[in-house]
């Protein structure tokens, strides 16, 4: 596998619109909004280069680090119908210091 340099590939105007779906308000996200790291929901096929050049460009700030997770869509069981929960990921990326994105507000 060769080994990105960010120099050479660089998303498209429109893949950086697709890249950044929705940010995450949950309880654990406004807790780490407070040591300068904001979550988003990206698609699956998203990495870490990516994600950060698409933060840059539509938030006009400065990113530290990006880590990824991803959830695992589980079969589950709800009266006696058995569905598929949806596979997910997240992206938290740490702002640079002094920087900060409201997520409640449009781009």
């Amino acid at each position: 596998m060769k080994k990105y340099d960010g120099r050479n590939v660089k998303p498209s105007k429109g893949r950086i619109y697709e890249l950044i779906r929705t940010p995450v308000v949950t309880e654990k996200a406004t807790l780490i909004s407070e040591h300068n790291q904001v979550t988003f929901l990206v698609p699956l096929d998203a990495n870490k280069f990516e994600i950060k050049i698409a933060v840059e460009n539509l938030f006009k700030v400065k990113v530290s680090a990006v880590n990824t997770l991803r959830k695992k869509g589980k079969v589950k069981s709800f009266r006696g119908y058995v569905g598929k929960q949806v596979e997910t990921k997240k992206a938290v990326v740490t702002l640079a210091e002094g920087q900060s994105i409201d997520v409640m507000t449009g781009i």
